[in-house]
């Protein structure tokens, strides 16, 4: 079965722009969003682990978030500026494997760990009392762990069988990186059903772990509102308010990426799909928890 598809030993990635100005002109642009998430991510990572006052289970999930952020951002982004500059479109079979095991990796782990802060606010705000011994730090750790090997596993699942299906319809994917939708659309007609079972699987894990953040909202809401002081109640929602912003970028460019109609689907909308829900949570998501937060401003 490998053999049909590795039978090419590289992929032909879509170009932002055919002409070589606009070409650089992407070239400068990627540069620069993907300095601003090194900048801003490194900061956050770095801020968190030297002042001890941030080693908290709250500033603790962020350090992971941005490290998967780090991840996701320089899986996809560096060949194609690569690319861009060189003025090839190509990336290797290997590559290209990596690149989905990896991509997929970071974008699973970083749910998963989204779902985990929203409990860590869920205690924090709705059992106080129990915070210290819910939110030891063994079970952080063994929470954070679980996100990144879930997210592992999960990635590794999918790229094998994405990529023990016979590819027969070319090397072209039509995405700036290789991702597996576009994967399967080279594969021949009914050799991709094994994958949509997989699919079907993680879109239950989704559902499954979005309702867990929306009922911990529910409850934190009533909590908050239970609140007799306006002070007492700000304090909470500034609490919330970056998670919740994270979590709503994160999902509604995800669900817009993956589950949009295919009547809507072109090449030009999925490149830009495909740059907001890869390439805006990295920049955005250090952006939103600097901004709110008075604790990480003074230690950064």
């Amino acid at each position: 079965q490998m053999s049909n598809s590795s039978s090419f030993g590289e992929f032909l990635l879509l170009p932002f722009a055919d002409r070589q100005e606009l070409q650089l002109l992407h070239f400068t642009l990627s540069l620069g969003i993907y300095l601003a998430a090194l900048l801003a991510n490194g900061l956050i990572i770095t801020a968190i682990a030297c002042d001890h006052r941030l080693h908290t289970p709250m500033y603790f999930f962020l350090l992971n978030l941005s490290l998967l952020d780090l991840g996701s951002i320089s899986t996809t982004l560096p060949k194609s500026m690569h690319n861009s500059l060189r003025k090839t479109r190509t990336i290797s079979y290997l590559g290209c494997v990596f690149q989905v095991l990896f991509h997929a990796l970071f974008i699973l782990a970083e749910y998963y760990l989204l779902t985990v802060m929203a409990y860590d606010r869920y205690v924090a705000i709705c059992r106080p009392l129990h915070y210290g011994t819910l939110m030891d730090s063994r079970a952080c750790i063994k929470m954070a762990a679980a996100a990144w090997a879930s997210g592992f596993l999960n990635a590794l699942l999918h790229t094998g069988n994405t990529f023990s299906i016979p590819l027969c319809r070319g090397n072209e994917v039509e995405q700036f990186f290789c991702e597996i939708p576009q994967i399967l659309k080279l594969s021949c007609s009914d050799s991709y059903l094994r994958e949509v079972g997989l699919i079907v699987i993680s879109l239950c894990l989704f559902f499954g772990c979005f309702i867990f953040i929306v009922v911990s909202y529910v409850q934190i809401f009533r909590a908050v509102l239970g609140i007799p002081s306006e002070q007492g109640q700000h304090k909470a929602f500034s609490m919330c308010f970056p998670h919740l912003a994270v979590v709503s970028l994160f999902v509604s460019t995800g669900i817009f990426a993956y589950l949009k109609p295919p009547s809507i689907s072109s090449p030009v909308l999925d490149l830009v799909v495909a740059v907001l829900y890869s390439l805006m949570p990295p920049v955005m998501n250090p952006v939103i928890y600097g901004m709110r937060n008075r604790e990480l401003k003074d230690a950064l």
